[in-house]
């Protein structure tokens, strides 16, 4: 048996339609030896707040042993899991091909898609992630929207709080009334002959539910920095990845949206057209977990494992770019620096820090590189019971940010920049100065060309 990571993690399929997936007893068996493990190793004890409310349940039974643990205390541990996977990808040396096959995010879905079949997902939570009917009920009336879901509004946001469970001081995301394939198709962007790449690639953005409909500048620097270089792109959205669906363990939702996705993107692949995403928990879904949970025997099985095979992450594709090809002339400094956060579900593809690496590309880079979970975790976030723990495990990224006095802050993760801000603004307190410019990384590849979207 070898030990340590010594081979490259690989995850098993997810065999949700398999009545033992959700069956009470089979599921304890496995979390108990999965927790037991986590027990006599305890490397993950400051990654989230899963591990150190596992290890108290544990050092608090009577002979400190998990047979001392009552199951229906281990849905703390699993209500604080983020999905992060930095456990699996960073941390434990036991994943799979080692033969104790850990896979502790994995183990957490696994429990949700059991609340999820026996209860339920709750009201509030299932509306709150029902991004796509949000984003276009949203669109119409963006600019009071926004308004009332700002966290400064102490008139709306303490009743959003009471109805949604969402806390008040949790940032949510703003909305747009024109969305990004809305200006993508108003705004053509012509090409640049002269790049390196001209003529050799064309790319369809994958627009992802955050990108069109709440933040559009994502896509429109990506498509103005490829058209820079030569690359014809498209921006297409049939609807979200299912992500947030994934966190509540409702993985027949997840598998109808791969279906609708893969389907509708499976055309321009045929036609050479690369997928690239927006948002790396979104390449995530379409490189990595759908191919894990659509159903071998799936119709739409085959366009699934096409699109995880042409999906770049934005970071990625213009890194590949740069190696391959070249990059067009143009590039300046970005005076004041980068502190970059790399976030957890880039770091889970598995490619190495692209975002870094695309940003080294721009002259006299100066960057700092924090690498460690904001705690954000999505819609788990902004919870009422979750906030102040996404800040408490967001804390040392803000901290670091802060003390490398970069100019501007970056993180791959678009939900993940605001809530580092919010750690910031509170670690910084009446601090002098102003604060960090948050911006996408894609966002500053553009301005580093001079480019503003």
């Amino acid at each position: 048996m070898r030990e340590g990571s010594l081979e490259p993690p690989v995850r098993h399929p997810l065999d949700w339609r398999n009545p033992d997936f959700t069956d009470a007893a089979k599921l304890d068996a496995e979390t108990r030896r999965v927790f037991d493990i986590c027990h006599g190793c305890r490397r993950c004890f400051n990654l989230c707040d899963s591990f150190p409310r596992l290890f108290d349940l544990i050092d608090n039974a009577g002979d400190a042993e998990l047979h001392g643990v009552k199951s229906e205390d281990f849905k703390g541990v699993v209500a604080a899991c983020t999905l992060c996977d930095l456990c699996f990808m960073t941390k434990c040396p036991y994943v799979p091909p080692h033969e104790w096959a850990v896979d502790f995010p994995h183990l957490m879905v696994r429990h949700r898609a059991m609340e999820t079949r026996t209860r339920g997902v709750p009201f509030a939570l299932k509306q709150l992630t029902q991004t796509d009917r949000n984003g276009e009920l949203a669109r119409p009336v963006a600019p009071l929207a926004n308004w009332a879901s700002a966290e400064t509004n102490r008139l709306t946001r303490p009743v959003l709080e009471k109805i949604a469970g969402v806390h008040r001081e949790a940032h949510l995301p703003a909305f747009t009334g024109k969305t990004l394939a809305m200006r993508a198709k108003a705004e053509p962007l012509p090409l640049n002959h002269e790049a390196p790449a001209f003529g050799k690639r064309k790319a369809v953005l994958y627009a992802t539910c955050f990108a069109n409909y709440n933040n559009p500048a994502i896509g429109m620097a990506a498509r103005a920095v490829l058209a820079r270089n030569g690359v014809e792109t498209e921006v297409v959205y049939p609807a979200c990845c299912g992500m947030p669906q994934l966190e509540q363990g409702d993985l027949a939702r997840v598998d109808a949206k791969a279906a609708a996705v893969a389907r509708a993107l499976g055309p321009w692949i045929d036609k050479g057209y690369d997928v690239v995403a927006l948002v790396p928990s979104c390449a995530l879904m379409l490189k990595l977990e759908w191919p894990l949970i659509v159903p071998k025997d799936a119709p739409h099985r085959a366009a699934v494992e096409t699109l995880a095979q042409a999906t770049f992450d934005v970071s990625e594709y213009i890194v590949d770019i740069a190696r391959r090809d070249g990059l067009a002339p143009g590039l300046e400094p970005l005076p004041g620096g980068v502190a970059l956060h790399v976030a957890c579900h880039a770091r889970a593809q598995n490619m190495g820090q692209k975002a870094a690496e695309m940003l080294r590309l721009i002259p006299q880079a100066d960057l700092k590189v924090i690498e460690r979970c904001s705690g954000h975790g999505g819609s788990w976030g902004v919870l009422t019971e979750n906030f102040p723990v996404a800040l408490k495990v967001g804390k040392p990224v803000a901290t670091q940010a802060l003390k490398s006095g970069k100019r501007f802050v970056a993180s791959e993760c678009p939900i993940a920049g605001p809530h580092i801000m919010q750690g910031i603004a509170r670690l910084n307190g009446d601090g002098d100065g102003p604060l960090p410019e948050n911006l996408h990384p894609v966002e500053l590849f553009a301005r580093a060309y001079g480019i503003t979207v």
